[in-house]
């Protein structure tokens, strides 16, 4: 084999591979944007949770992550909710834990719904004040009662508490008011009463109309106190077919005014006829009620009734006979003058203490 040249050896390949790190690629951002999206997965489920609970619910979830009411944890000793117990404890299945416990009453059912209902309809005065804020609004009230009534406490008041019927304050404000109601219609039935009697006496004492005592007609209605001043045959109070008195219908009702101003109650004045039909001029048995009782109104306010206490006239025809079985009898030619109740007529068998 032929030598190389003098000088000349194998040839040597060096190869080097340098190392070196890529650049950023920017991929932080993903990081971020990641926990941005599970805080807002989580912000979602928190409303989410929050709109489809109740708040007994909430409550109960706030009170297991951390424990804020008695029985949650401090009372039972284990530091745990329900105090340590499940559903899977043994003999929990069987245990009477929240059960209701019922005992005996003093009396029967039946007997204390009959003493509320007695209550109710016939509420015992009372002997104490109402609670504050009450007391100017029935002060009136109980000065027109009379210094016969004392509002105050009931005796069954304690005991309609104690069976739960509400708090004393408020018992106290509804006996007192529906006894102030009840007594101040007793008072005004006794007052027209009174003054029903005053009136017939005064009219059979005074000679002016003595003789007209039969034609006067005075009863306490539900309505009121109602005076009639009726005609008998052969002595009306108005000429036939004509609205002006005469002078016994001006005396009986000068004293009607007097009895009148006694009571402070509204006036209704209805003027009435008989069945018989009376025809002139175009007028009726309507106008001319009517006008009798307009002419019945101008004599009580002569005699000095105010005339802030008139609340109506009317003119009632033959409508209303006082005499239903003799339309033609001269007792429906009437003037009917009505004291109005102010207070709520008393119910058939409801008495108040006195």
């Amino acid at each position: 084999m032929a030598k190389g040249k003098k000088g000349e050896g194998n040839t040597i390949v060096i190869k080097r591979i340098e190392e070196g790190g890529h650049g950023h690629h920017g991929g932080a951002w993903k990081v971020a944007y990641a926990d941005f999206v599970t805080a807002m997965m989580a912000f979602f489920l928190l409303m989410w949770l929050l709109n489809a609970t109740t708040a007994e619910q909430r409550r109960g979830l706030a009170d297991y992550f951390n424990p804020t009411t008695p029985i949650s944890s401090s009372t039972t000793g284990t530091g745990l909710p329900f105090g340590g117990m499940t559903i899977n404890s043994a003999g929990n299945l069987t245990r009477d834990m929240g059960a209701v416990r019922l005992e005996r009453g003093e009396r029967p059912v039946r007997a204390a719904l009959e003493d509320e209902e007695d209550e109710r309809e016939v509420p015992p005065i009372m002997r104490r004040q109402g609670p504050p804020g009450r007391e100017e609004g029935n002060s009136a009230l109980v000065a027109q009662a009379g210094p016969g009534f004392a509002p105050g406490a009931s005796a069954r008041e304690g005991e309609f508490e104690r069976r739960g019927g509400g708090s004393q304050a408020d018992n106290t404000a509804r006996i007192t008011d529906a006894s102030l109601r009840l007594e101040l219609a007793r008072r005004e039935q006794q007052a027209m009463e009174q003054v029903a009697e005053v009136l017939r006496q005064a009219v059979r004492a005074d000679p002016a109309t003595a003789d007209l005592a039969r034609q006067l007609s005075v009863e306490v209605t539900p309505e009121g106190l109602r005076i009639q001043l009726l005609d008998a045959d052969g002595r009306p109070m108005f000429a036939s077919g004509n609205a002006q008195p005469n002078e016994r219908t001006r005396a009986l009702i000068r004293a009607v005014a007097v009895a009148a101003g006694r009571l402070p109650n509204p006036i209704h004045i209805t003027g009435h006829t008989d069945s018989t039909p009376f025809r002139g001029e175009g007028r009726s048995n309507w106008e001319l009620s009517a006008e009798r009782a307009n002419a019945a109104r101008r004599l009580l306010l002569d005699a000095g009734v105010l005339e802030g206490r008139i609340r109506s006239v009317a003119g009632m025809a033959d409508r209303e006979p006082h005499l239903p079985e003799q339309p033609g009898a001269a007792g429906n030619r009437r003037v009917a003058i009505t004291l109005l109740r102010q207070a709520e007529p008393l119910r058939a068998g409801v008495s108040v203490p006195r």
